[in-house]
């Protein structure tokens, strides 16, 4: 391996410093599947030398109705137990909900150092973004990152806005509740796992999402497919999320998800080698122009095949020894 500047600072710049999330996002709200989501998560961790998803643990749906309290001091005593090296995030109720400022006192202020993140439902407007910034910052976690949840028409109309908030990492889609809120415009066929991606009308805004994200540097998550029991036409959706859509990430909802979207969202083998020798060839020559396999790359070739082996490692396919370095090691601690 070339010794030169990291890749990342090269190609990526400052986006570099902002990090890469897992490609999947794995959502329990009872106390029996979020422990066993977090064991999960450990074990997968050991096989693929990576974690390759995240775990949130669910407030909104997961706290039974005047329990809120206490499902939100169950969640906090997961986070705390879980390995430190673990991925745990928490949705919280939406901003005008009567237990959301009790969500971020409870969890954020006792556990927020051990979140990756925090999922904000029914995110409205950028005000709202404003509101869940204001109450972490009360309890010293202002810093913790913000998913947003776009689950409204007008939501998707200020999508733009939303995504370019600078404490958004990431939007999802909510797709039922999309649904929901158009009267009965939209069939019920709009929430299956064939009638989301056909749509119209769900299809837009899935695509305004994806857009938006990727116009400020932000990761487009898939949000819920329900059927789980039929692999093969889970495992077709997650391909279209990831290959017709633009997202780079997706929600899971029972362990038998995770893996197909593991699979969706990983590139080949082909692609995996193909991108390793043209960052090996672009290093070598200090990332001007190349000829390479008879094609011109430069840098914004070297960028997407830079971000296929990024990829790659988060999805914990094999690498090439060549570049195997590179990615093991974290931007930040090299010097331009």
């Amino acid at each position: 391996m070339p010794r030169m500047t990291h890749p990342r600072q090269v190609l990526l710049g400052a986006q570099a410093q902002t990090g890469f999330l897992p490609v999947c996002d794995h959502y329990s709200g009872v106390e029996a599947r979020m422990r066993r989501s977090l064991a999960l998560q450990a074990e997968m961790t050991r096989e693929f030398g990576e974690c390759v998803f995240d775990v949130t643990l669910d407030c909104e749906d997961g706290a039974p109705v005047g329990g809120e309290r206490d499902h939100a001091q169950l969640v906090v005593g997961l986070a705390l137990e879980a390995d430190p090296q673990a991925r745990v995030a928490v949705r919280v109720h939406p901003v005008d909900h009567p237990a959301f400022q009790q969500d971020i006192a409870i969890i954020a202020g006792q556990a927020g150092r051990r979140l990756c993140h925090i999922m904000l439902p029914k995110v409205e407007s950028s005000n709202d973004v404003d509101a869940a910034v204001q109450a972490l910052s009360a309890v010293g976690a202002g810093k913790l990152p913000l998913h947003a949840l776009i689950e409204s028409p007008a939501a998707v109309h200020r999508v733009f806005d939303i995504a370019a908030h600078s404490s958004v990492q990431s939007l999802s889609f909510g797709l039922m509740d999309f649904v929901s809120a158009h009267g009965g415009a939209i069939p019920s066929d709009g929430m299956g796992i064939h009638g989301q991606f056909t749509h119209p009308l769900v299809v837009r805004a899935k695509l305004e999402i994806a857009s938006a994200c990727h116009a400020h540097g932000k990761v487009p998550s898939h949000g819920v497919v329900t059927e789980f029991k039929d692999t093969n036409a889970f495992a077709a959706a997650a391909r279209r999320a990831a290959t017709e859509l633009g997202y780079t990430r997706m929600w899971s909802i029972h362990p038998d998800q995770i893996r197909p979207i593991l699979e969706a969202f990983a590139p080949g083998a082909d692609e995996i080698g193909r991108a390793a020798s043209v960052i090996v060839a672009a290093a070598k020559a200090d990332w001007a122009p190349i000829s390479h396999d008879n094609k011109l790359e430069d840098r914004a070739s070297y960028r997407y095949h830079w971000q296929v082996l990024e990829r790659a490692h988060r999805t914990g396919r094999t690498l090439p020894e060549e570049v195997r370095g590179w990615l093991d090691t974290p931007a930040a601690a090299t010097k331009p």
